[in-house]
């Protein structure tokens, strides 16, 4: 756990849509892959943090910390990717990527992508069990007010604009998606 900054836009360089910033001072930030090895640039790894701003450990929870803070570096669970100018964009959490046929898919992208749809006014995607690929992506739609789309044309136009292995071979079609108070959905109430 990091205090509330870690990183920031800063004000004597030019703001990158969607980019999470740099590393305040005093904080250095690695990407790394699940072997704890830096990314390379543009590549997606895991948010490795350490600086003054970094806890020595959690209350009591040994088994906690030694997941979490490995060779003096406090992993996030953060996927992000660094561009050529060294800025932060944050890709998904560590816990939603969805492994399919031994591919990594990012399920927010696949939500940005479905919601690219006139018919989709919003999307969350999940991996559930399969017994060939280990999972496959399930996508989880509210349709605009007045639009139509069946669950075979919403798959048919994702494989038309996502790659074979990302596009979600399931949809459900909700009213309303579980959320939290602030309107994060809740993942885990659509995987139960």
């Amino acid at each position: 756990m990091c205090s509330r900054v870690a990183v920031f836009n800063r004000l004597d360089r030019e703001a990158r849509p969607g980019s999470i910033g740099f590393p305040v001072w005093g904080v250095e930030v690695r990407l790394v892959d699940a072997n704890d090895q830096d990314v390379d640039t543009g590549e997606v790894g895991e948010i490795a943090i350490r600086g003054h701003n970094v806890m020595k450990g959690y209350y009591k929870r040994p088994d906690a910390t030694a997941e979490a803070m490995r060779n003096g570096w406090f992993h996030t669970g953060d996927i992000a990717r660094r561009d050529e100018d060294g800025y932060l964009y944050i890709v998904d959490r560590v816990k939603d990527m969805i492994i399919r046929g031994g591919f990594n898919v990012y399920p927010r992208e696949i939500e940005e992508v479905l919601m690219t749809h006139p018919a989709v006014s919003l999307a969350a995607v999940i991996g559930v069990p399969h017994e060939r690929h280990g999972e496959e992506v399930k996508a989880f739609v509210i349709v605009k007010s007045g639009a139509t789309i069946t669950e075979v044309e919403l798959v048919a136009w994702s494989k038309q604009n996502m790659a074979d292995y990302k596009y979600p071979r399931l949809i459900e079609f909700r009213m309303e998606l579980p959320t939290t108070a602030t309107g994060k959905v809740l993942k885990s109430e659509l995987r139960s």
